[in-house]
C-alpha cells in the first residue's frame, strides 16, 4: 500500500518536473527574444547614427541636426529600457531553472526511496521463500 502511494507521489513529482522544465524553456526563449530584440534595436541606432553623420558630413541644416540627436537620444533611452527588460528576462529563466533543477532532486529523492522500499520487499519475499525451503527441507530430513 505504501508503495502504491509513493508512486503516485513519483508520477506527481515527475509532472511537476516537466511543467518546470517547460516554464524553464519559456523563460529562456523568452530571454532570447528579448537578446534579439536588443541586438536589432542597437543596429538599427548604429545605422541611423551613420547616417545621420553622413548627411551631417553633407551638411544639414541645424534645425535637422538637432532632430536627428533628439531621435538618437530617444533610441538610447529605448536601447536602455530594452536592456533592462533583457535582464529581467536572463533573471526569470534562471529563476525557473533553479526551480526545475529544485523539483529534479525531488523526484530523484522520492524514486531513490521507491527503489529502496522495492529492494526492501524483494529481500523480504527472498527471506520468507528462503524460510519455506529450509523448512521443506527439514521436513523431509524427517520423514527419513
Amino acid at each position: 500500500m505504501a508503495e502504491q502511494q509513493l508512486r503516485l507521489v513519483a508520477d506527481w513529482e515527475n509532472q511537476k518536473e516537466q511543467q518546470c522544465a517547460q516554464e524553464f524553456q519559456l523563460a529562456q526563449q523568452n530571454a532570447d527574444l528579448q537578446k534579439q530584440k536588443l541586438s536589432s534595436l542597437e543596429q538599427y541606432r548604429l545605422d541611423y547614427l551613420r547616417q545621420t553623420q553622413t548627411r551631417a558630413s553633407q551638411g544639414v541644416v541645424a534645425r535637422s541636426f538637432n532632430q536627428h540627436q533628439s531621435f538618437i537620444g530617444k533610441l538610447d533611452k529605448a536601447c536602455e529600457q530594452q536592456m533592462h527588460v533583457h535582464s529581467q528576462a536572463l533573471l526569470v529563466a534562471e529563476q525557473r531553472k533553479s526551480l526545475w533543477l529544485q523539483q529534479q532532486r525531488k523526484r530523484k529523492a522520492v524514486e531513490m526511496l521507491l527503489e529502496k522500499k522495492r529492494q526492501q520487499r524483494v529481500y523480504q519475499e527472498n527471506r520468507v521463500e528462503q524460510q519455506i525451503l529450509d523448512e521443506m527441507a527439514i521436513q523431509k530430513f524427517i520423514r527419513r
